[in-house]
């Protein structure tokens, strides 16, 4: 990858919605060139999407969580039910699968605690788990979607 590709990707991490010739201009490249390598960053995988990024806040999301899971079953079958719960939950925004003496980290905004407690109900009547414990953020200290561009 290219000083002009990194470049690219920095530009439309920082604001997805310039247009190529903003991007061109931006890092010195003919529009036609930085279409073309726009589209073989997208072809490749390294873009998988270009998206709005919306303020939780201003919609109502005022509750931010995240949830350790750990359970007792370790079988497909299980982790089919638990990817499937997860994947419908709207307000399930990340799941991670871990290494250590926790299974899951789930991340969740939510408008308030009434909306935490049912989404934890639907959680436990869907899927068996043995442990779930969860944070609520208090202040986002840091919050970024870009990714670092320094170790290409």
């Amino acid at each position: 990858m290219g000083r002009k590709d990194k470049a690219i990707l920095d530009a439309l991490q920082k604001d997805a919605m310039m247009t190529v010739g903003e991007i061109a201009d931006h890092i010195g490249l003919s529009k036609s060139a930085c279409w073309r390598r726009i589209q073989a960053l997208e072809d490749a995988g390294v873009i998988g999407a270009r998206v709005t990024l919306l303020n939780q806040e201003k919609l109502g999301l005022d509750l931010t969580f995240y949830t350790r899971i750990r359970t007792h079953e370790h079988t497909q079958q299980w982790f089919d039910r638990f990817h499937a719960m997860v994947m419908t939950m709207p307000n399930v925004m990340e799941v991670h699968r871990l290494s250590g003496d926790v299974d899951y980290l789930v991340r969740a905004v939510v408008p308030n605690m009434r909306s935490y407690d049912e989404m934890y109900k639907e959680m436990i009547a869907k899927v068996d788990l043995f442990d779930v414990s969860s944070n609520f953020s208090m202040e986002t200290i840091k919050y970024t979607t870009a990714l670092p561009l320094d170790y290409l």
